[in-house]
């Protein structure tokens, strides 16, 4: 079996080593080199050996990767990010959600809860204003449409009712 000469292709399948971190290098040693170190010769350094590349994502001053100050810019980015402070928001009236489940099941129901929910939430600040509404809304459609078809279904009794009697003239 033969192996891919050093410095070829890395193998996907074996560890690699961090960023900052070479196989052989010892800070704490005298005599070992470290790659990232500024040349002798005064040149400006991007922090990497010569002809090589930062790796993507990593800033170009001579900070390690991810060793930033928080806040810190990096150039060419944007603002640094500034983390909101937690606002917690106002719990949903649960009378403004059963209005909305209720359009659906028993629609009187709706129309009655939908009315009880704006005025919670009127006194209390709570959110749901928009659930509210339109349980009240399905509420007064889905009503409507009952009291419609039993308004029809009560007309045809009353044809096939009267229809359907025999006259005696």
């Amino acid at each position: 079996m033969t192996y891919p000469p050093p410095g070829g292709t890395p193998d996907p399948y074996q560890p690699q080593q961090p960023y900052g971190q070479q196989p052989g290098y010892d800070p704490a040693s005298p005599y070992s080199q470290d790659p990232y170190a500024a040349p002798a010769s005064g040149a400006p350094s991007s922090g990497q050996p010569y002809g090589q590349q930062p790796p993507y994502g990593a800033p170009s001053s001579g900070q390690p990767y991810g060793q930033q100050q928080y806040g810190q810019q990096q150039p060419g980015y944007g603002q640094p990010y500034a983390q909101q402070p937690y606002t917690p928001q106002a719990p949903t009236n649960t009378m403004a959600i059963l209005a909305l489940v209720f359009a659906f099941v028993f629609a009187p129901a709706a129309i009655v809860m939908g009315h009880v929910a704006k005025k919670q939430i009127r006194q209390t600040g709570e959110s749901g204003e928009g659930l509210a509404t339109a349980g009240l809304w399905l509420g007064y459609i889905f009503t409507s449409i009952y009291v419609l078809l039993c308004a029809f279904y009560i007309v045809v009794a009353i044809f096939a009712i009267g229809s359907s009697g025999s006259s005696t003239y």
